[in-house]
């Protein structure tokens, strides 16, 4: 039963969002000075590379990150490709590559190929999905959705309409997954966020990674 990385991983030339912190990666101790142990310090924001968005997120006195359900962390994913001629996923998007009783729902896009050229930095033109698109989810009864981009959300939007949409409902946006090796089809999917107490509790960098069902 084979197991794919979708993750993506953490490094100081890994893009951010614009306006979210940096991700740094540095030498705290170190062997080759004398210390006891090679130890490292990570300064990143919650939402770097593959990560989760809880209702705190953009909802005032939501649940946070730690107590999003393992339940729907972990279970069977549905995986669909988007045509590369496909910017936004809306509606009719949905409803055409969508069933109803979905549990949880990852979209691979054009956005996927965007890892492969982290040197060019963030790349404000990735595919996103829309409010309507967002509408659509909540009504075929999803819990998870995931993107292979750094947001659901089109990029500079002023109203966050499809993070309130999905976070309203309680539905777990998973960002940042990199689906470029992966075919389209059914999947397993563990998706374990880091648990983190203090803050906002908005969201967490993640390890996600699929496992074939045959």
């Amino acid at each position: 039963m084979r197991i794919y990385d979708v993750s993506v991983p953490l490094s100081s030339g890994t893009p951010t969002y614009p306006g979210d912190p940096g991700i740094e990666v540095k030498q705290w101790k170190s062997l080759i000075n004398g210390d006891s142990a090679n130890v490292s310090l990570i300064h990143f924001g919650a939402h770097s590379g593959t990560h989760v968005d809880a209702p705190a997120h953009f909802i005032a006195d939501a649940p946070k990150s730690e107590t999003l359900p393992l339940e729907i962390l972990i279970g069977e994913a549905l995986l669909v490709e988007v045509p590369n001629i496909v910017s936004v996923i809306d509606e009719d998007f949905v409803a055409m590559n969508c069933e109803a009783g979905i549990t949880r729902i990852l979209f691979k896009t054009r956005n996927s190929a965007f890892w492969n050229n982290s040197d060019i930095g963030f790349h404000p033109d990735y595919t996103y999905i829309s409010p309507g698109g967002a509408r659509k989810l909540v009504n075929l009864g999803v819990s998870l959705v995931g993107i292979d981009y750094l947001s659901v959300e089109a990029f500079n939007s002023e109203k966050f309409e499809t993070h309130h949409t999905l976070l309203s409902e309680g539905i777990v946006i998973l960002e940042g997954l990199d689906l470029g090796k992966i075919s389209p089809g059914t999947y397993e999917l563990i998706c374990l966020p880091l648990r983190i107490r203090d803050g906002a509790g908005d969201g967490a960098p993640a390890r996600a990674v699929l496992r074939a069902l045959k």
